[in-house]
This record gives C-alpha cells, structure tokens and sequence, in this order.
C-alpha cells in the first residue's frame, strides 16, 4: 500500500516504520570540516524490534515505500579510533588563527565513487553502477526505513557487539563460544532496557559496543526521503540486526545545517530548526514516537567550541596540535528532531561580578509549594527524571551558561545575563521542576530565521534581542525557557498540533516575564492586556492573509495522531515555505489558553497545569489528553458549558478568529461606543452574535451604554435589569451618570426612574438632584479626550481589532 507523494506538494513524508522497530539510542562519532563544509563520520543506531511496543492504530494510508529492492554495496572507510586523553580546562580565549582542519576523509566524490545520495531527480530513487539486484528476495526480507535525505551514505553494516569484553553479563552464557545472530541480538534487548539507576554503565557499553568491529555488511537503497537497509534472510524484525552502524557524509547544501559565518566574520555550522528536522544530518527515525537517547564525539579544529543537546557541560579534549574533541550525552529519550548541535568560535561569556543569584539555588521545600511534589511513580518510560529527585524539585535556577562571538559579549553582559536567573526562578515558581538539568544559551548569527528555538539542555537566541532594553529580551527568553515544559519534557505526538508546543509557550512567557520583573498583580494584568491586544491584531491580520486550511490547529481532526501499519505518515503542509511565517499556532493557542485560564481562574488553572506536567513529563501528548483532564480536574460550576467536543469545534477544528473573550468583548464595545452612530441593525447584530444579555457584568455595562447612547429602544429592557440585578456600586454609578449626562429622548424620564429605583429606596426627585451635584460633563466627551491624553492604548487599539472581527461577520 503505497502513498504517491506529489512531487509538487507540501506535505512532509516521516517514512520511518517505527510499528516494527524502534532506535532506542544513537552513538555519532563525527568529523566538523569547514573547507569542504561537510559533517562526515559514523552512527551507530541500538535497535528493539516491535515485539515490546504496541503498533498505532492504522488511519491513513502506508506512506510510499520505494519501489525499487536494489541495494548498494561500498568499500568500507578505515574507521576512526579515537585516542583517551584528560580533559583540559576549556579557555573562551581562542586562537584566530587556527583553522587547522581535523577530519579522516576526503572531499566529497560521491558521484564519481558510487557513493549512495539522496538526489532528488525524476524517479525518486537513486542509482549506481554499485547496486546489487535483490530483486528476487528483497520482498521477502524485513527492511528498517530510515528518514533521511541530503546525504551521502557510504556504507552499512551489522555490529559485532559480542566482541566487546563483558558482553556476556547480558546472555545467559558465562563465556561467547558460539556467537549467533540471536544472542547478538539478545545482548542488545538487554542493554537498552537496563534500569535508570545504572545509566551511566549503559553509556559506558553504548560506546563500547560502537567500537566493536563490523560483522557484515548489509544491504541499502535510498530513496527522496529515506534509506532502506536489510539483511538477507532477516525476515522480521527480531531477526534484524539490532546494532547497525552507518557511514555517511552530510552536504554543503544540505538541509538540516546552515554553514555561515558569525557577527565576527568567523566561520561557523548550526542546525537551524529546518522543516526536514535532522533527517539532513544524520539517518534517523523522525516520528515523535521514536524517542531515544543519544550521545556523540564531535571533532573540530582546536579554535571552534561544539555546542550540543547534551546533560553535561562538555569541554574539549585535545587529540593531536590543532584538534580537539567534544563529547555530549542524554539519557531522557526525545524525538531525534529535537537533537542540536552548533559549532563556531564562540565565547562563553562571563560575568563581571558573581552573585549568590547566578548559582544553581536549592533551598528548603516549603508548603507552599506543596503541589509541585506530587507522590507517585511518574509514567513515562524509565530513565533518571529530574520530577523525582528532591533537590532537583527546589532548584529554582538550574546551571547556566551563555556563549556568543565575542562582539556581542558585552552586550549580552549588559542584557542577557542578567535576565537568565530572574526568568529561569520565575518558570519554577509557576511550573515546578525544570525538566532538564542545565541550559546553553548560544547567540546564534545574523541570518537565524527567527527570535528563538528552544532544544534540550540549549537554546538559541538571535541578535536581535540583545538591543533596545531588557523587554524583547527578557519575554524571548521566557517563551524559550517555556519550551523546556511544553514541547520538549512534553511533546506532541502528531506534529500537526503545534499548538501544544507553541500556544503554551506564548501563554506562559507573559506568566514567566511577569514574575521575573516581579509585577504586582495589578500591573501584571495590565502588561498581560496589552500584549493580548498586539496579539489579537497579529492574529486579525494574520486571519486576512493566510489560506483556511494553514489557520486550523487541528488539520487531520479525527485522524489526528494515526500513522500508517508501519508507522509512517504524512505531515500537512510540513515543507509549505509559508508555513515558517506563520503564528496561527502560536496565537489561537495562546488565546484558547487564555481563555481557560480565564473561565477557571489563575490559581485553579496553574494548579491544574502542574499536575498535568508531572502526569505527562516524558511523554507525548494530544489536543485530548490535555482538554480530558483539564475538564476532570475542575470543578463543576466552572466547566459551564466546556467539553472536548466544543473547544474542538470553536477552536482547533475550525479556521478564522474563534469566538471573543470577555475581555475582548469590553475593548471591542468600548470602541464601539466611541462610534457617532450606529444603526438599530447592527446593534441587533452585535446583540445576537456574541449573546450579549448573557455576558458578566462588564460586557453589560458597556452593552448597556451603547443601548442608552443610540436609543436602541429595543433593549431597554436589558438596561433595567443591568440596574436592579447587578450591586456593585461603582458601576451603577458611573452607569447612572451616564443616564443623565447623554441628553433627553422620550425614554429619558424612564431610564432615570429605573436608576432611582435601582439605586436607592429615596424620592426620585431627591435622588435627581444628588446626581444632578455629582455630575461631570458628559462622560464620553470626556473619555475621548482623556484616551489621547494617555489612557493606556490597548483600550483603544484592542477594540479597534474588535470592531473589525464584527464588520468582517
């Protein structure tokens, strides 16, 4: 069952069968070039076949295979054999001229060698005069799909992880006499699933077992989007050899990496969040369900430091005069698309004095916090979790370090610095545990495409943030700290929802930047509604100029997070060159949390967000799973009329701008009644669109001004249940000010009877002439006044945005 992918099309392939066998851990030993601009080396990839996983629930088609079985076969590279050496105290000082190149291959000759590309020409699969004819076993036998595209694969070839010393400890045998398929297979199952407490023992054997000699090469084919690897007579995936190790080169022109120079003219090589994710640096399985964990030696010319997704600070070894090398690891499995690395002349940047609040802080629980530790085993699959650790529940401010080229050192003393412990103790006062133990913060070069990106353990930021105050700066860094929550410790599970990693970044780094200016609450809302209102204009412009189907946040609906039998699947518009400009993710998230937060109340909302982090750390998530125990976790009186179904419907499912908050209804009114006129039809319009008489107190005070301001006879009846109904004093007062200031009608006696009986058992006449005393000149002359006198401008901007949500109806 194959998928005929539109050459022309946007939509990005993952053809990777991760129903039948997963990578459970990669070991990449790799070489940084800067001459030939070309990343080349090895990965060892530690498979577990499908028989320990349960397959998803087929809803589209299978994902297109390659038609052809033709496999390739190399003559093999000499291996690189890494000699041990101390680790030196790294210098940010670096020597300019050095640019020796440390790399043990030579230039790219692919075409003329045979080496084995995925070029992307008319048949879809690559060719060589090397290619073997499997075609009259190739169907019978199990292939394992890689994604991967823009590289040169050299070779493949099966493990001999029976040949490390010690390997008997995970067989049954006390010594290997007979070593088969089988138990290599078997010593394999047994080291990735050894438990959390001996991590440190399984790196250990990971990087043995990637030494180890090859014992056979197997057979590959590659295709567009994947490469196709198979042993002959390995009909399953448990026959499958399941450590394999891969020799390839990346290309200049590849996808995953840009190769460019930095604000100080030096060269330098950055993964830059590409829409084909990693598949351009290294073979891999890009489906979010294939987490996995990874570690890797980079070698670079001595001048260049190599950042990485990694839980240890690295610092470089020296292998020989002007060659140096980096070794990072992880041990809480993630996607593949989230590993990153760069490589440049950058500085760490330092700061002039140290204070106790640059430290790591670990300080007594108190109860206060009490539901940040929640009792219980958590439910992702085992590894050493920060969420049960007890010193690392209380560290408000996690280890920190920031690297830059060295023209923007100061600059980032100046801002940057200063802002990382303030936002990192502000993310744990509202969210609890940092899910990951350290942070590199990189200023990447000029031409990132965007204000930010957000990996494991490393974050990076552009340029841009670093002039005109700490703002940009600080709420940037917020939005990217609060990707370590949502979108890394908490992944989607169909990358279609990118709402559930962008929305609640968004929300929270208004949260997170209000805490860490340490803003009274007044203020803090204030802050809050101003950049909901530039949010909401974003999102009306972005409404008017992007087609339907890229406004929705949950395109495949109810096929949402299916994948095909064997796991492959298509992402919607996943290469649409529009779609990297696009914020309707990031917006109508952000408002539909807003808009929860809202209904339920802060302090019931972040309680309630708390939780769900300490249920779902680890794991990936959909639009249900965080809606279902949103709406069980609250309580009754505030779910109103909330369900799954309905926030489907008015949110995720649907395009264009969804239904207005109340607050949104206030600004929206309030412009409205800066309006000389507006017709009996559009009041009843505006009446019957957002169900007005039905709205809090707030919406229908301005409702109910805009009926007394345009005679709007037919709600008077909604102005005299405002005045009896609702006893908050100040707004029936400013209310009834506003009766007696707006001029006489036929109505006008009524209202004021209305009001006076509203408002006080006294004589009508009496109560007249009181407001009679108290009255200003007419309040709305005045408010329009005062707004250009310096009222704040979300008042009026805001509702501008409203008004044109309700001209566009």
């Amino acid at each position: 069952m194959d998928i005929q992918l539109d050459p022309a099309g946007d939509d990005l392939p993952l053809m990777a069968n991760t129903s039948h066998i997963l990578v459970k851990h990669y070991v990449l030993d790799l070489d940084v070039d800067f001459e030939s601009q070309v990343i080349e080396g090895t990965i060892v990839l530690f498979l577990e076949d499908g028989n320990r996983f349960k397959k998803q629930n087929s809803s589209i088609e299978e994902a297109c295979q390659s038609k052809s079985n033709k496999a390739c076969k190399f003559g093999m590279p000499e291996p690189c054999h890494v000699p041990v050496t101390n680790a030196r105290t790294f210098s940010s000082e670096m020597e300019y001229d050095d640019f020796a190149i440390c790399s043990k291959g030579e230039k790219d000759t692919s075409d003329k060698d045979g080496n084995h590309d995925n070029q992307e020409h008319a048949s879809g699969i690559s060719s060589s005069k090397y290619c073997c004819d499997t075609g009259n076993h190739g169907s019978e036998d199990f292939l394992l799909v890689l994604d991967c595209c823009d590289l040169s694969v050299l070779k493949v070839e099966e493990v001999d992880v029976a040949a490390v010393p010690g390997m008997e400890k995970f067989t049954r045998s006390p010594k290997l006499t007979v070593v088969s398929e089988e138990l290599r297979n078997q010593i394999v199952r047994e080291l990735v699933t050894l438990p959390a407490n001996r991590w440190r023992e399984q790196l250990d054997y990971y990087a043995r077992c990637s030494q180890a000699p090859g014992c056979g090469e197997l057979l590959f084919d590659t295709d567009t989007w994947s490469l196709q690897i198979r042993k002959t007579g390995a009909q399953t995936a448990t026959d499958f050899p399941h450590a394999i190790r891969i020799w390839y080169k990346t290309k200049p022109e590849g996808r995953s990496v840009t190769w460019t120079s930095d604000q100080s003219g030096r060269p330098c090589v950055y993964t830059v969040g590409s829409p084909v994710n990693n598949r351009a640096l290294f073979p891999c399985q890009e489906p979010p369900v294939a987490m996995s964990t990874w570690q890797a030696t980079v070698r670079a010319a001595a001048s260049f430091v190599v950042l990485m997704s990694g839980e240890n600070s690295a610092k470089p070894t020296q292998l020989w005069e002007g060659c140096s090398s980096w070794y990072y690891y992880v041990t809480m499995p993630m996607p593949a698309s989230t590993f990153t690395i760069a490589v440049g002349c950058w500085t760490e940047v330092k700061m002039e004095t140290c204070s106790s609040a640059d430290l790591a802080t670990e300080r007594p629980f108190s109860p206060s916090e009490a539901d940040f530790r929640h009792v219980g085993v958590c439910s992702h699959m085992e590894y050493p979790c920060r969420f049960q650790n007890a010193s690392a529940t209380t560290q408000e401010i996690i280890p920190h370090r920031v690297f830059a080229p060295v023209c923007l050192t100061g600059a980032c003393q100046e801002t940057l610095m200063q802002l990382i412990p303030p936002c990192l103790s502000a993310a744990h006062s509202v969210l609890g545990t940092h899910p990951f133990s350290r942070l590199d913060v990189l200023i990447v070069p000029a031409n990132f495409p965007s204000l930010g990106m957000a990996s494991p353990h490393i974050t990076f930021l552009s340029q841009s943030i670093l002039t005109g105050g700490s703002h940009l700066c600080g709420t940037r860094l917020c939005h990217e700290i609060a990707h370590a929550w949502f979108g890394l410790a908490l992944g989607a599970r169909d990358w279609t929802e990118e709402w559930l990693s962008e929305g609640f970044a968004s929300h929270l780094e208004d949260v997170f930047w209000a805490a860490a200016q340490q803003l009274t609450p007044h203020e803090a809302r204030e802050q809050q509604e101003l950049r909901a209102c530039l949010r909401w204009r974003r999102l009306q412009d972005e409404m008017q100029s992007s087609p339907e189907e890229m406004q929705v946040l949950r395109p495949s609906k109810d096929k949402t997070g299916h994948t095909s039998d064997s796991g492959a699947s298509v992402i919607k518009h996943g290469l649409n060159p529009e779609k990297i400009f696009m914020q309707v993710h990031y917006l109508k998230g952000y408002f539909l949390l807003r808009f929860l937060a809202e209904r339920l109340g802060d302090e019931t909302y972040f309680s309630f967000l708390r939780k769900f982090v300490h249920a779902f750390h680890g794991q990936l998530i959909l639009s249900q799973d965080f809606l279902q125990m949103l709406l069980e976790n609250i309580p009754e009186e505030k779910r109103l009329e909330l369900s799954v179904e309905n926030i489907y419907q008015d949110w995720l499912e649907s395009s264009g701008i969804p239904k207005l908050l109340p607050d949104q209804l206030v600004l929206l009114l309030e412009h409205l009644l800066e309006q000389k006129t507006l017709s009996p039809r559009t009041l009843q319009s505006l009446q019957r669109t957002y169900h007005l008489q039905d709205q809090d107190a707030e919406v229908r005070h301005r409702w109910c001004e805009l009926i007394v301001k345009h005679k709007f006879t037919k709600a008077y009846k909604s102005v005299e249940r405002f005045l009896q109904e609702d006893q908050e004093r100040s707004q029936r007062d400013s209310f009834i000010h506003l009766l007696l200031a707006w001029g006489t009608d036929p109505g006008h006696q009524r209202r004021d009877y209305v009001a006076a009986k509203a408002i006080s058992p006294q004589p009508r006449s009496s109560l007249g002439a009181s407001l009679s005393q108290r009255l200003v000149p007419a309040r709305h002359t005045q408010k329009a006044d005062s707004r250009k006198r310096g009222l704040p401008p979300w008042i009026w901007s805001g509702a501008a945005l409203g008004f044109r949500v309700l001209l566009h109806r």
